[in-house]
This record gives C-alpha cells, sequence and structure tokens, in this order.
C-alpha cells in the first residue's frame, strides 16, 4: 500500500513543479508572408508592400516582459529586413533588423525574429529598413500594454485605435531609389494616407471622386486612446481631430504630463497616444486630419489626409473647411509645443517604481558628442549626406557578425565627436560607447528642413532644444527633471536638439535620421557599446542566423519554414516540462 504521506509529497512538489513551468514571461508566436500588392490608395493602382495580405500590416498587441517570436517570409523580389522602431531588444541587437546588425533575407527565404519586449510599454511601430522599402508600407503597430500590477496612470478606455499618416508618392519604391541615387529630389508627395487610404472628398477640386477612404466609427461619450504614428518618408505632419481636444498621455514608451492639445505636429518617426473624448453633438461627422508642415510651394496646398470621425448618432456627412492647422512656417510653434512635453515623473510605467525614480539629472556625463548634419554634398561624384563629415558606407558583412567572429578591417571605431576640419567621406565609423556610461549627443541640423533622428537600442531623454547654433552655455537651458524619455526627436533647420542617454544596454546600436532618403544616402551611424566584463545573460548569436559578406561560406541552405498555429501564452520549453509532468503524474497514479 502506498504510504499517502509521501503522495501528497510528490503531488505537491509535482504541482509547485507545474506553476513554475507556467509561470514565466509567455510567448507569442505570428508567421507573416511580406509581399507586393495592389491597391489604390489615392484612386490609381500602383503596388504596396503587405503583411499577411494586409495593407498597413496587422498589429503586434502584446505586454510588458512578453517573448515575441515572429517567423517572416520574404515573398519580394529583393532581400528584406524588418526593424522594430522603439523596441529596445534588451542585450540582443541581433533582432534589431538593420543592415548593421543582420545579413538580410534574401527572396524567397524566412527568417525567424525572437526578442523579448523587456521592461518597457508604450506604442510603437515596424516596417522595413532596407532598399527604400518603407516608401512603399511594410509596416504596421506595436503596442505595449502594462502589466495588470501596474495601473495606468489614466482612466482605461472605451477603445483603442491606431492611426497611420504618412506622406505618399505614386512612384514605386524602386524607382524613388533611382531618383534619390541619381541626386533627384523626393518632390513634393501626391498625397497623404491615414491607414494607408486616401483622403475623404473634402473638397472636389482637388480630391478626385473614388477614393476610399477612412472611416472611424465611435460612440457618444466616450473615450478613445489614439495612437497616431508617422510612418512616412521625408514629411512632418500635423494632426488634428475637428471640434475635438487631443489629451497627450503617452509618446514612445514613456507617459507623459497630461495636457490637451488642439492640434500636434508629429515628425518622420514619431509616435503619440493621446486619449479623445466623444464629447460633441454629432450634428455632423467630423474630420480627422494629417496635414504637410514647413513647406513652402502652393503644390502643397492640396495636400491633406482627411478621415472621418463618425458618430454612431451623426445626423449628416462632414462638410465646410478643414480645421485650421498651425501656421505653415511657424517653426517657433512647433519647438514651443515639443518643449511643453513632459515627463510624467510620478507614473509607473514597465516597472511599478514611478518613471521619475531614475534622477538622470543627477548622473555626471562621461561622453559628448555635437553630431552636425550639412545639406546633400559630392563624394566621389556622388550625391551623399553626411553626419559631422562621414556618409555612412555599409559593409557587405554586418557590424555585429564582424564583432562577434572578430574579423578586422570591416569598421572603426573613430567616429568624431565633432566636425572634423577635412573633406566629407564615405566610411564605416562607430561611435565608441562606453558601457554603462552616460552621453550626451547634440543634434545640429544646417540642413533646410526639419530631421527627425533615432537611437535603436534606448529611450534617450529630450532635454533641450533651441535655434541656432548649440555652445556649452546651451546646458544652462536643460530640463534635467522631467524631459521626456523617447526613441526619436526632431530637430529643426538652423536648430539643436540634446539628449542624453544611459548606455546600459550591450550591443550594437543604430542611429539614424528618419528621413529616409538622408538615411539612404548615408545619415546614419552605430554606437558600439561592448561589456568589457563576461555577461551570462547577453544573448548570444542565434542559431539561425544568415551569412553574408566575408562570411557568406557559413550559410547552410535554408532551413525548413517553422508554421505556427497562433498566439500561445505558454512557452515552447514550459510545454515540454508541462506534458513531462503530465507523462510522470499518469505513471505515479498507476503504480
Amino acid at each position: 500500500m502506498r504510504d499517502p504521506m509521501v503522495s501528497f509529497f510528490f503531488f505537491f512538489v509535482l504541482g509547485c513543479l507545474v506553476c513554475d513551468s507556467l509561470a514565466g514571461d509567455p510567448y507569442v508566436f505570428y508567421d507573416w508572408t511580406v509581399s507586393y500588392l495592389t491597391t489604390s490608395p489615392l484612386g490609381d493602382k500602383q503596388q504596396v508592400i503587405g503583411i499577411n495580405g494586409q495593407f498597413p500590416g496587422p498589429i503586434l498587441n502584446i505586454t510588458t516582459n512578453w517573448n515575441v517570436v515572429v517567423n517572416v517570409k520574404n515573398d519580394l523580389d529583393e532581400p528584406l529586413l524588418l526593424t522594430w522602431n522603439g523596441i529596445q531588444h534588451r542585450k540582443n541587437s541581433w533582432q534589431d533588423g538593420v543592415s548593421g546588425t543582420n545579413c538580410p533575407i534574401p527572396a524567397g527565404w524566412n527568417w525567424t525574429y525572437e526578442f523579448q519586449v523587456k521592461d518597457q510599454i508604450g506604442s510603437f511601430f515596424y516596417f522595413p529598413s532596407l532598399n527604400f522599402q518603407r516608401a512603399a508600407g511594410g509596416y504596421g503597430g506595436i503596442i505595449i500594454n502594462n502589466r495588470d500590477v501596474i495601473p495606468l496612470p489614466f482612466g482605461m478606455p472605451d477603445g483603442d485605435i491606431t492611426i497611420f499618416i504618412s506622406d505618399w508618392y505614386t512612384n514605386s519604391h524602386k524607382g524613388l531609389r533611382k531618383d534619390v541615387e541619381k541626386g533627384v529630389d523626393l518632390g513634393v508627395p501626391d498625397g497623404i494616407l491615414i491607414n494607408g487610404l486616401g483622403p475623404y472628398r473634402y473638397d472636389q477640386a482637388l480630391v478626385k471622386d473614388g477614393i476610399v477612404y477612412q472611416i472611424i466609427n465611435v460612440e457618444p461619450g466616450k473615450t478613445y486612446r489614439f495612437r497616431v504614428h508617422n510612418v512616412g518618408i521625408s514629411t512632418s505632419l500635423n494632426f488634428r481631430i475637428q471640434n475635438h481636444n487631443l489629451l497627450l498621455v503617452e509618446t514612445e514608451g514613456s507617459y507623459t504630463v497630461q495636457q490637451n492639445y488642439s492640434n500636434m505636429d508629429i515628425h518622420v518617426g514619431q509616435s503619440y497616444s493621446f486619449l479623445v473624448t466623444m464629447d460633441q453633438n454629432a450634428s455632423s461627422d467630423y474630420y480627422i486630419v494629417a496635414s504637410p508642415r514647413f513647406v513652402n510651394s502652393s503644390d502643397w496646398a492640396k495636400l491633406n489626409g482627411v478621415s472621418i470621425l463618425h458618430y454612431s448618432n451623426s445626423q449628416g456627412l462632414a462638410s465646410g473647411p478643414l480645421p485650421d492647422p498651425p501656421n505653415d512656417y511657424d517653426t517657433y510653434f512647433s519647438m514651443n509645443q515639443a518643449r511643453s512635453i513632459r515627463w510624467n515623473v510620478s507614473a509607473g510605467a514597465a516597472r511599478p517604481n514611478p518613471q521619475g525614480s531614475f534622477k538622470y539629472g543627477d548622473i555626471t556625463v562621461t561622453d559628448v558628442y555635437v553630431i552636425l548634419n550639412r545639406p546633400a554634398e559630392l563624394i566621389d561624384g556622388k550625391r551623399r549626406m553626411t553626419l559631422n563629415g562621414i556618409s555612412y558606407f555599409t559593409p557587405s558583412t554586418p557590424l555585429k557578425l564582424a564583432q562577434q567572429f572578430k574579423i578586422s578591417g570591416v569598421y572603426k571605431l573613430d567616429f568624431p565627436n565633432k566636425l572634423m576640419n577635412r573633406p566629407p567621406k564615405l566610411d564605416t565609423s562607430l561611435i565608441n560607447g562606453t558601457f554603462k556610461g552616460f552621453m550626451e549627443i547634440i543634434f545640429q541640423n544646417n540642413d533646410t528642413r526639419v530631421q527627425s533622428y533615432h537611437l535603436d537600442g534606448y529611450a534617450f531623454f529630450v532635454v533641450g532644444m533651441d535655434f541656432g547654433v548649440w555652445t556649452e552655455n546651451s546646458r544652462g537651458t536643460y530640463n534635467k527633471w522631467d524631459g521626456v524619455a523617447r526613441s526619436t526627436t526632431q530637430v529643426f533647420p538652423g536648430a539643436w536638439t540634446a539628449i542624453l542617454v544611459s548606455l546600459d544596454n550591450a550591443g550594437i546600436w543604430n542611429i539614424r535620421t528618419q528621413n529616409l532618403d538622408s538615411w539612404y544616402l548615408g545619415q546614419e551611424a552605430y554606437v558600439s557599446v561592448v561589456n568589457p566584463e563576461v555577461d551570462n545573460s547577453e544573448v548570444l548569436l542565434p542559431e539561425n542566423s544568415i551569412y553574408c559578406g566575408i562570411l557568406s561560406s557559413l550559410q547552410k541552405d535554408q532551413a525548413q519554414r517553422v508554421n505556427f498555429s497562433g498566439a500561445t501564452s505558454i512557452s515552447d520549453s514550459s510545454k515540454t516540462v508541462f506534458f513531462m509532468l503530465i507523462v510522470a503524474l499518469i505513471g505515479h497514479s498507476f503504480r
């Protein structure tokens, strides 16, 4: 006869093991096919890039600390990488999806991204990072929800709405790419899209008939969270909803001081969350508008992205003039608006402790870089864009692989901390970051248009911006208490923006302009952050790595495509342990 105490102990231990096996951070699985689609966003058929037949692509709706597995099949006719704008990939730049970290996924191949959204919340997006493909789409949203144990710093919205705004060209991404390579400016876009669709016919003289437009259906009295992303390629856009306030609550993973705005300038690559309450009388539908900023040609006047906000009790169609934008040329208005965006220091986010418990203003700066951009210039007879006089040259072997295999000659750790007195040049020159150092970067924009700059792997603190030339005295104007933490910041023409960043994330990280033509022509660099000590938690070279360039001989035949059946909240390893425990349980019960 079996001892009851032995049985009790066995089942108690078994139960603990089962609970432990299921208690890890959940995994979610996605299977995506990236391909060309034919659609008519501005009325005429053209080729766009979609995912699983969708344009824009599917939304990743996940929660802090979840593990995300995305199997990407490239059905385009050229190489592909997807990058995850604002996702920090803690200690895992292998998943960043840019040319410095990954070999491209060849046409007809698949590759599986696997990353954890460690200690992050907020609104982000993904997009294709190579070959000017973002001009054809391929983008989609990323929502990282708070864990249940951390309350939102506002009431739970009645709905969650993602909006993509973008400039749009009817020329293909390949045609635009060739034009840029030949030194031809992008010129005036053909339209402004909202969620991949053209404008509502608010003016019969400006908008042709038959264009499909976005309708957003809402209920009166309800409050919705609008996550708005500028996924365009070169145009700052002003976003507004007729007769409705935009209560700003979050930007790129940081909860903000809650302030009402009648409109918001959203620059290329930026993301914002607003709460919008349906508090109007619904005498008619309302316009949702995205219009270009800081342009001085009458050709731009007809370019408005217009969607419709439709109350369930609406009494008629939207009509009349669009809500007024700010003065097109008033960069002072836009800069003051940007300065007004503050970090909510008392709110918890990915962790229970308040955001403001990280007192960035008290940390000693270890490295200073003044990064200056200029208008396009000729290098070896070709039009290029530069940072500190260097136009980035993309080597055939990704930097991260060259570092891993200790291949010399692929890159140099000599990016200058200021503009040097020498002719501009092509080079693969990296910023040599100090692990756990605290870096100050000043972006000085000597070009004639707004640039927005992004840093992968981090959220940085925007501590200052002003017109003119930055000097050391400018530090006296820095916000050292509640400057917002984000991953993309604007730099106005003839102005500077200063950021502070804690280099606590080992890896090789892309720093770039989000303006696609400037990026394509070399306005980017990489920051190398190496932990001098052995860190067993740093992610190793993935087993499924694609090899190219000098390491091409290591590449095996394309592995059989992995098929996932959808999302699950239990990891593969947990399922294996769980299955083994069930077998043990059954075996024990029959003794």
